[in-house]
């Protein structure tokens, strides 16, 4: 978890600045910046890199005109790229506008090649023949196999005075040691800083450790009376009111610290600003302690208030049970602060440890979801402000029981039924694996919600599977079923051969899958392609238009899940004017002049009682016509075209069986 990041710079600042190694008025100073792409991470709803943004444009506003700054940002190119490293303005005299335009125009993409970045600056410092300050300003810890502790080491020792001030943003506590080596190696400060707010805080701090401190003393100007104020008492990690009068400059703070404590150290702070109250944490340790009012220069204390932390009354109360990955409900009482929170852990976890848990905010009760794993455990009520613990309670965390069920086999691609009973959390799911499929692992599947059954879909693929009910916490699985996906057997049927662009009746056996799909593709076309389509819904028959362009194509059947195809038959695709046989042999000429009659053979017939000759428009319906006759003994007869001009079609029809046995194209011209 991360610390309060305002607590920490206090107590990490309080020995580092008094220390720390000041920048003269002629050194360098080149600013490394982060643009990694976890810079796009949000607090509180907005980026890092646009609070980044907004606070160096107030760093570059307060900047000594005397000191040359520079700017090296990082990870701001290219992704996954250890070299990504630029030097985008060289130390000289502040353009403040340039400056800010130059930082409003970084998008972070890539890595966080630290080590390098600050060798990088060190080298445009000159370092090895000048005094140079570096300061890093980064939300991350190093990501390209290089050791920036070592280096910063390395940096000191052959350097004529070099200085690294180290600015963790959103950091987690693991990171810390990572980057503070860097300052403590070279005589710098780190600062880590939270949110915005705190990340001006930490560039203020370090600027004050830049400061150049005068050779000879000048004489002090007389203060203003400083007053400060607060309560008697107050319990551990609570907030609390303090207020001041006659404040001097608004970067002086406010602070608590224990009872003796040296000049310059610091607790919990808030800056005075222009305002004459504000509110401080109480520290986790009980004990007697001072208010102090700190001027920024020279860390001075101009006013004191004792008050005393005193131990919280805290309870915390939930189930003596419960089963593994449910949620549950636990209450608590005499809260000390919002950001205080309720966890639950191991029995015997070590302090500061936590496991799923909820902010206490203004409640008194909530909401947790208990471990996946069976055992005892401990609620408990947790200070956010030192992360001590005020208030436990002992929960065992028992077995689920829970079944499942399904049919013992089912279709590729088919949607299917499944049943459960003893679900734990709304959360949780239903999932269908390949048998022996590790641990965690999941296919298709549903949230088990309030319900206790639902629809999966099979896959594509043949074999034994396995139905899973798995916890959402922690993802274990408490109940198994074995199922076994099976082929599909389709058949498709329609014609081998139609006149491009027409349009196309196709049949299918049976529909495994409502959102399975019939479609037309060019023959051979790869797997998982697709033209026009029609879902096949609970219909058995539907009709697609024809590709325009002649050539060979396939009908195919092609499931929903996993664009695998279950059936296929071969369609030829013909000109828009080609004739069309199937037995008839029909003749007739190519064009014919309005109202010209013309002369129809054919040389083939069929065993049907009703078998005519049509005349109709090439777009008609096949059993609708404009004129029809009955064929002849002779195989010949005379058909009068219409006077409208157009494209029309004879066909050889056999009413009785309902086909349509030859068919060709006059042009009416």
């Amino acid at each position: 978890m991360k610390k309060n990041a305002r607590s920490l710079a206090a107590m990490m600042i309080a020995g580092g600045i008094a220390c720390a190694a000041p920048a003269s008025a002629a050194d360098d100073v080149v600013i490394v910046y982060d643009a990694s792409g976890s810079m796009w991470g949000q607090i509180d709803g907005v980026s890092k890199i646009e609070i980044a943004r907004d606070v160096l444009a107030g760093l570059v506003d307060e900047w000594d005109a005397g000191t040359n700054l520079g700017l090296v940002a990082y990870g701001h190119r290219s992704q996954g790229d250890c070299t990504d490293i630029e030097t985008l303005i060289s130390p000289a005299p502040l353009d403040r506008a340039s400056f800010i335009d130059t930082v409003n125009g970084i998008r972070p993409v890539g890595k966080t090649p630290i080590s390098a970045s600050v060798q990088h600056a060190a080298d445009l410092l000159s370092y090895r023949d000048n005094s140079a300050t570096v300061i890093l300003i980064s939300d991350g810890v190093e990501t390209c196999n290089a050791d920036p502790c070592a280096l910063a080491a390395q940096l000191a020792k052959q350097g004529v005075k070099f200085t690294a001030h180290v600015v963790g943003f959103d950091l987690e506590d693991a990171a810390h040691a990572s980057l503070s080596c860097i300052a403590e190696n070279t005589g710098g400060v780190f600062v880590p800083a939270g949110n915005a707010a705190e990340l001006h805080d930490a560039l203020d701090q370090v600027q004050s450790a830049m400061e150049l401190k005068p050779v000879m003393p000048e004489p002090e100007p007389e203060l203003p009376e400083v007053g400060i104020s607060g309560p008697a008492s107050v319990t551990t990690g609570a907030a609390f009111d303090v207020t001041w009068s006659g404040s001097v400059h608004p970067q002086d703070f406010i602070t608590i610290v224990p009872m003796g404590a040296k000049e310059g150290e610091s607790g919990a702070y808030i800056r005075v600003r222009d305002m004459t109250e504000g509110t401080l944490i109480a520290p986790a340790e009980i004990g007697l302690y001072e208010l102090r009012y700190v001027l920024n220069e020279g860390r001075r204390t101009l006013a004191t208030a004792t008050i005393e932390v005193i131990e919280a009354e805290v309870g915390i109360a939930g189930p003596a049970n419960v089963t593994t990955g449910a949620a549950f409900d636990v209450t608590w009482s005499g809260s000390v602060h919002p950001q205080d929170f309720i966890t639950i852990v191991p029995m015997g976890a070590k302090e500061g440890e936590s496991g799923a848990y909820i902010r206490v905010r203004d409640m008194t009760e909530g909401v947790l979801t208990a471990p996946a794993e069976i055992g005892l455990y401990e609620l408990r009520y947790v200070l956010n402000e030192g992360r001590r613990t005020l208030a436990t309670a002992a929960i065992e965390v028992v077995e689920a029981e829970v079944g499942i069920a399904g049919p013992h086999n089912v279709m590729t691609g088919a949607a299917f039924d499944v049943t459960w009973s003893g679900s734990v959390h709304p959360q949780d799911f239903i999932t269908i694996v390949p048998m022996g499929t590790k641990e965690g692992e999941s296919g298709a599947y549903i949230r088990v919600r309030d319900m206790t059954e639902g629809t999966l879909t099979a896959p594509a693929e043949i074999g034994l599977y396995e139905l899973r009910y798995v916890l959402n916490e922690g993802r274990r699985t408490l109940a198994t079923a074995a199922i076994e996906v099976v082929s599909a057997s389709i058949t498709l049927s329609g014609p081998t051969t139609v006149r491009e662009g027409t349009p196309v009746a196709i049949g299918w056996s049976q529909s495994v899958n409502v959102n399975d799909f019939i479609t037309i593709v060019t023959a051979g076309a790869a797997e998982g392609s697709a033209g026009d389509y029609i879902r096949v819904r609970s219909a058995t028959e539907g009709e697609l238009a024809a590709p325009d362009g002649p050539g060979l194509y396939e009908i195919r059947y092609v499931l929903e899940e996993g664009k695998k195809t279950l059936a296929s038959a071969t369609l030829e695709v013909v000109h828009a004017d080609a004739p069309l046989d199937d037995g008839a042999g029909l003749s007739v000429p190519k064009s014919a002049a309005p109202g010209e009659t013309i002369t129809v053979t054919w040389t083939g017939e069929s065993d049907s009682a009703d078998q005519r000759i049509a005349l109709a428009r090439s777009e008609q319906p096949d059993f609708s016509w404009i004129s029809v006759q009955s064929v002849t003994a002779e195989k010949s007869m005379e058909l009068t075209m219409p006077d409208e001009a157009g494209l029309y079609e004879v066909r050889f029809l056999d009413v009785a069986g309902r086909q349509v046995l030859g068919r060709a194209i006059v042009d009416v011209k």
